[in-house]
């Protein structure tokens, strides 16, 4: 069986879109405790617990973690899939048991639970604990810092989702982005960013079989702030994971997937068969910032002759326990550098917004697209 033909019947369904927090995987985590080591130690700032679950018995130890920022959860479904997959006892089982003897995934799943709850970044006490590694001000950095200690690991996976603003050259969207972090300020290729940059060489090699061209190299600035750049500093290989975005998949069900197959690459369930090296990660395109939600070419600016292109990008808010989009106007111009993962030519009609003036940036558009059918809802000429 082809692993997309498992993974599109398979996947954890009892995951589903952008709102994820610990009381959407306590029944997951339920389910499979007889299974599982589920070590329940540590606990957020508003006291909601922190599992780490520990998948397989090998000596490669390895320690990922989600949701560090709360509102990033598509590696969290990933997390999960990945689970599923390695429960099942019909497919690809001399793999699974490889991956079983040979390594130990220790995971948090829900690393800030606050923020997961209030979907937000940052966590109770709007700290962004990525901005923590050398502080450890909150105990969700403690717990991370004290797991990292505790486990020595070989390897460490930092699972995070990147913004629907990141493209590439070739003019796809980024659908999903890696990087092994600098450990210093030179972004010196140390033995340990080396063994990173490898791994995500063989990562992207098995996805460019399912998603060619759409695979990013996120920005290695140094900030030792930084949770993947302070292991790095500490000779711990990190591979940043960055879940992105194309066309309409606002639930990040595709990414998920293809996060997935990233996953069972880290852990040689998948793999390539050609021959690599670490100086083929700077072949992978860097990310640019080259994409918006949505562009609106040829639209009318009141009291202007010249037609413009028109940028808009969604901020996500918590309503009554669902996530809504609302559309806000980012840029205006010519913008023909830009992609829009939804774009349409207005053909010189006008554009309201709320209320009903004229264009200007930051301006909320009034129900302007209607996502699921692609219908352009409030043009008058």
């Amino acid at each position: 069986m082809k692993i997309h033909t498992w993974y599109r019947s398979n996947f954890e369904h009892r995951l589903s879109g952008r709102y994820i927090h610990i009381d959407s995987i306590n029944p997951l985590l339920n389910y499979n405790k007889d299974k599982l080591e589920i070590i329940e130690k540590w606990y957020s700032e508003k006291g909601e617990p922190i599992p780490l679950i520990k998948i397989g018995n090998g000596k490669k130890i390895v320690l990922g973690w989600s949701q560090m920022h709360g509102n990033e959860s598509t590696t969290t479904k990933a997390i999960f899939d990945f689970l599923r997959f390695i429960d099942q006892k019909e497919h690809f089982q001399p793999e699974i048991e490889r991956f079983l003897n040979s390594f130990s995934f220790y995971v948090f799943p829900i690393l800030n639970p606050d923020g997961a709850r209030s979907y937000t970044r940052e966590n109770a006490n709007n700290v962004d604990l990525n901005r923590d590694a050398q502080e450890l001000s909150q105990p969700e950095s403690k717990c991370l810092s004290e797991a990292f200690k505790m486990l020595n690991p070989s390897l460490c996976l930092n699972l995070h989702d990147q913004r629907s603003i990141f493209g590439l050259s070739n003019g796809k969207a980024a659908q999903v982005s890696f990087l092994s972090p600098a450990a210093n300020k030179e972004r010196s290729i140390t033995p340990a960013r080396q063994v990173a940059m490898e791994r995500i060489v063989a990562i992207n090699s098995v996805l460019q079989t399912f998603i060619p061209g759409q695979v990013g190299r996120y920005d290695d600035s140094f900030n030792d702030a930084c949770v993947g750049d302070s292991f790095q500093m500490a000779g711990v290989p990190t591979i940043l994971f960055e879940a992105g975005h194309s066309g309409q998949d606002y639930a990040r069900e595709k990414s998920r997937e293809y996060v997935f197959y990233a996953l069972l690459s880290v852990f040689n369930i998948l793999s390539s068969n050609n021959k690599l090296s670490y100086n083929d990660y700077f072949k992978i395109p860097e990310n640019q910032k080259n994409y918006r939600d949505i562009i609106l070419r040829n639209v009318k600016i009141k009291g202007q002759k010249d037609q413009v292109s028109v940028a808009i990008q969604y901020k996500e808010a918590l309503k009554d326990g669902k996530i809504i989009f609302e559309p806000f106007i980012d840029e205006m111009g010519n913008l023909k550098n830009y992609h829009g993962h939804f774009e349409k030519d207005i053909k010189g009609e006008e554009i309201l917004t709320i209320p009903q003036n004229n264009l200007t940036v930051g301006a909320k558009i009034s129900d302007l697209v209607d996502r699921m059918n692609n219908s352009l809802l409030i043009f008058v000429k």
